[in-house]
């Protein structure tokens, strides 16, 4: 009987139930939108932001202090700690190995030059004749990857290098091959010592040791940084050229991590068995390095803060954004709701006083509406989830250029959501039925 009354009640000036229907629809596919590009967004700007570079820097615990002046390190070479190129594949073994899209181990030290012509730069010289480079800027050599395969424990490999961790150094010519002997050469090096793609040079270690090795410049780097002073080249050469095979200084890490929060803050040591292992399985950048310590030991994983809380602070923001929005569809929803079911309460306002006359409670009334506004909430929930995941389909190719995916789990809560909307909005007009007396109606009052 009841949900008979619900439907006939429901069918009734079908207008003005397509305008609820609408307004129900336009709220919950905004709400749907943004809800689905909120879920992704996450993964999706920190993919984005992988582009900006490394963001976790790996130093050994042990390491002396670091004396470096414009970025370039001069400390000698056999000063300070060393870790193995042997245990990288481990860092594809942690709980958050997914996460890691990359890493690039460092190995700098100071050289020599000669080049083709004969002229030679020495990285101490006092003088600056054709080819020579003045005190003030000694020569480094920077040991690195472009591209590298690196063996994982579980038999597989995985490419990683420059392209990876640094994609915004920029070439001019080619990358060196990580198994030629062949370099790139920093601009504003090159452009003093008039260095150019194809010359040959001529690489000296000014450790005392006798190695020496001859390289052919594929290209030119440029960084906006201190590598543009430098020569950059396999890192097998700089450790052939410091003595020290199969070892490296530092490692830059990049991580997709997701923003920094008070928890993530804390100190694990400080924190419950379950307070720890929510940490330890978030990926936060502080847990992430924590795994990375434990499969280098004698490491220390620091992020670079520049970078990590710059994401951070747009992922915050542009999340924001989405609530935001969100919040302002469901408002200009629910304000629809409530204006339809003012009218509809007006219009039937002779049938609530006959309902009430005839011994009805205003909760049998106020149900009887509610279960309108709950028929409005289904249809239009449904409709709206369908044509903001279409929506949100649309946005994820124009801004990330690849589809944001249905989520299940959007569906009962747009479905709560759309419910939750023609509630409040029916509120205030059932609070008006309710002060409804039955006998003035009847009289035409």
């Amino acid at each position: 009987m009841f949900i008979r009354l619900v439907a006939r009640s429901f069918v009734r000036n079908p207008l003005r139930k397509l305008l609820g229907v609408l307004a129900v629809l336009l709220g919950i596919a905004v709400s749907t939108t943004t809800l689905t590009m909120a879920i992704d967004v996450g993964d999706r700007l920190a993919a984005e932001f992988r582009g900006f570079g490394a963001n976790i820097l790996v130093r050994p615990v042990a390491d002396s202090l670091p004396l470096e002046v414009g970025g370039v390190d001069y400390r000698p070479v056999d000063e300070g700690a060393w870790l193995a190129e042997a245990d990288l594949g481990k860092l594809k073994t942690i709980f958050w190995r997914h996460n890691i899209v990359g890493f690039t181990p460092f190995l700098e030290l100071p050289v020599t030059l000669q080049l083709a012509g004969g002229a030679y730069a020495p990285a101490n010289a006092s003088s600056t004749p054709l080819g020579a480079v003045p005190v003030s800027s000694p020569i480094t050599l920077i040991g690195s990857w472009y591209q590298h395969d690196v063996a994982v424990p579980d038999g597989t490999s995985f490419r990683t290098g420059l392209a990876r961790t640094h994609p915004w150094w920029d070439v001019r010519g080619s990358w060196f091959s990580d198994g030629a002997a062949e370099c790139v050469v920093g601009d504003r090096l090159a452009a003093r010592l008039g260095i150019y793609a194809g010359e040959v040079l001529r690489i000296s270690s000014t450790n005392g040791s006798s190695q020496t090795v001859t390289l052919t410049v594929a290209g030119i780097l440029s960084t906006g940084g201190a590598e543009d002073d430098a020569i950059v080249a396999p890192l097998a050469v700089a450790q052939q050229l410091s003595g020290h095979p199969g070892q490296f200084r530092t490692l830059f890490v990049s991580a997709i991590t997701k923003p920094e929060d008070a928890f993530s803050e804390r100190n694990p040591a400080t924190m419950s068995g379950a307070e720890y292992d929510r940490w330890y399985c978030s990926p936060y950048i502080s847990s992430i390095g924590r795994q990375i310590q434990q499969v280098l030991p004698g490491t220390e994983a620091r992020p670079i803060r520049r970078i990590a809380e710059t994401e951070g602070r747009i992922l915050t923001r542009v999340s924001g954004l989405f609530w935001l929005v969100t919040l302002a569809a469901l408002a200009a929803a629910m304000l629809a709701i409530s204006a339809i079911s003012v009218t509809s309460i007006l219009e039937r306002r002779s049938e609530i006083g006959l309902l009430k006359a005839l011994g009805a409670r205003n909760g049998l009334t106020s149900f009887l509406i509610l279960g309108e506004s709950a028929l409005l909430a289904l249809v239009g929930g449904l409709a709206g989830y369908v044509t903001g995941t279409g929506l949100a389909r649309l946005l994820g190719e124009a801004v990330f250029g690849a589809p944001s995916q249905p989520r299940l789990i959007v569906v009962p809560v747009v479905l709560g959501l759309a419910l939750a909307v023609t509630i409040l909005g029916s509120a205030l007009p059932l609070r008006q039925a309710a002060q409804f007396d039955p006998a003035a109606i009847l009289r035409g009052e």
